[in-house]
């Protein structure tokens, strides 16, 4: 069982990285857009981090206000991604004001997994 949990963390890692560096790449490059990728790796985020907090049968108490908070910032997360890709569509790049707190909230919810 602990492998599947193993396999599951690291999918999660990965959706992390995937949403974080395709923010990044658009960050470096000043263009400020929301892109699929940065989409798909909410989505993949999300769905690990919601498979992590189920009881897997593990011996400790599970850290719900943790998992409460780190779910309250993958929610606004995606709020931000879908207002900012309305925005997009409508005027050409997404505002700097929804634009870069996705992707400080993004590196927000990895600090809190680490130092929580």
């Amino acid at each position: 069982m602990e492998i599947l949990r193993s396999i599951v963390l690291v999918i999660h890692l990965i959706g992390f990285a995937t949403l974080f560096g395709a923010w990044l790449v658009e960050a470096t490059s000043g263009r400020r857009e929301i892109t699929k990728l940065m989409n798909w790796g909410l989505a993949i985020a999300l769905v690990a981090g919601v498979a992590l907090a189920a009881p897997w049968g593990i011996d400790g108490e599970l850290n719900y206000a943790k998992i409460s908070v780190k779910l309250i910032v993958v929610i606004a997360v995606g709020a931000l991604l879908g207002i900012g890709a309305g925005r997009q569509k409508r005027k050409g790049s997404a505002p700097g004001a929804i634009f870069w707190p996705i992707g400080v909230l993004t590196l927000l919810n990895a600090s809190i997994a680490v130092l929580w």
